[in-house]
């Protein structure tokens, strides 16, 4: 007797399903959520653009008022969830970034990079650095208005969470080796509650096969530097940027090294200011899941006293 199920190749178990037919389901999915020129509990404007073929974002805009209008800071910012979960456009996503940038008042550029396993790693930086390049070329150009009339390219930020906060990370590193458009310069970097990983803390954890079906030809496996900062115990810091804020989570599994990361950082030959925010009680990324709770306020506070 036949049978029209289909076989599993890989699981996650409440994440994701890779078939034997090459057909993936996503388990943990947030429902799409619509930008909106005007959030009527904020005030924020937010619309999507598109950057190239393969890549999109949206952009929120905070209240502005004539008589206080003056230039805003640029947060170029990526979302979570493994390098293989998670939208710009998910509603956690769009509730946690409207939330965040009625506080801290910037313009924030949230990047829709493309997801493993369907586009493995290292496409998701590369999308990553393309976005940041096309935000630095509206120091000039004059495609995207709410760049050009609003951002001060003097006050440019990348930042994210989780994996987004591991894709931040390669970019400063990037950036201190390659120019950005019209030599535009990073000011600061925020990173929250950071994706890196290494075998003696990682090996066959949620974090591991995450890693392993989004890199799954990575050399060395969770050893390897995108994902590992320490491999070989050489810890490089030579950032493209001149500030940076790492914030972890006392019940989070990455904690433990994203300790050791800031710790790493205020060792190293890097000249640049860094700083910890530690939020006791808490898992992963909570703040993104309810970023009206009283620790996620916390978060935002710091996170506008950073962006400025």
């Amino acid at each position: 007797m036949s049978s029209n199920k289909k076989l599993i190749s890989y699981e996650i178990p409440h994440s994701i399903r890779v078939y034997e037919d090459g057909t993936i389901e996503r388990l943990m999915v947030s429902p799409y959520a619509p930008p909106s020129l005007h959030d009527p509990i904020t005030q924020i404007s937010s619309k999507d653009v598109v950057i190239s073929r393969d890549l999109s974002a949206r952009i929120y805009l905070p209240k502005l008022t004539p008589t206080s209008f003056k230039k805003l800071p640029i947060l170029v910012y990526m979302h979570g969830g493994g390098f293989i979960l998670g939208s710009a456009f998910t509603l956690h996503e769009h509730n946690y970034l409207t939330t965040m940038v009625s506080h801290i008042n910037a313009l924030v550029i949230s990047v829709e990079y493309r997801l493993a396993p369907e586009n493995l790693l290292p496409i998701a930086y590369e999308d990553c650095w393309t976005a940041l390049q096309w935000v630095a070329s509206h120091s000039t150009s004059h495609h995207e208005p709410w760049l050009v009339d609003f951002g001060d390219f003097d006050r440019l930020y990348i930042g994210g969470d989780g994996s987004g906060a591991n894709i931040a990370h390669y970019l400063s590193l990037k950036a201190s080796k390659e120019k950005l458009n019209n030599n535009v310069q990073i000011l600061g970097m925020f990173l929250g509650c950071p994706y890196f990983c290494d075998s003696r803390t990682c090996d066959a954890s949620l974090a591991y096969k995450f890693w392993m079906l989004a890199h799954p030809h990575s050399h060395n496996g969770i050893d390897n530097v995108l994902i590992n900062p320490f491999v070989g115990g050489r810890f490089e810091a030579d950032f493209g940027c001149r500030r940076l804020l790492v914030v972890v989570a006392e019940k989070d599994p990455t904690q433990e090294i994203g300790i050791k990361y800031f710790e790493a950082v205020k060792q190293s030959v890097w000249d640049g200011e860094v700083e910890i925010l530690e939020i006791e009680g808490e898992g992963h990324c909570f703040y993104v899941v309810d970023s009206t709770s009283e620790k996620a306020k916390i978060l935002i506070n710091r996170l506008a006293s950073f962006i400025c």
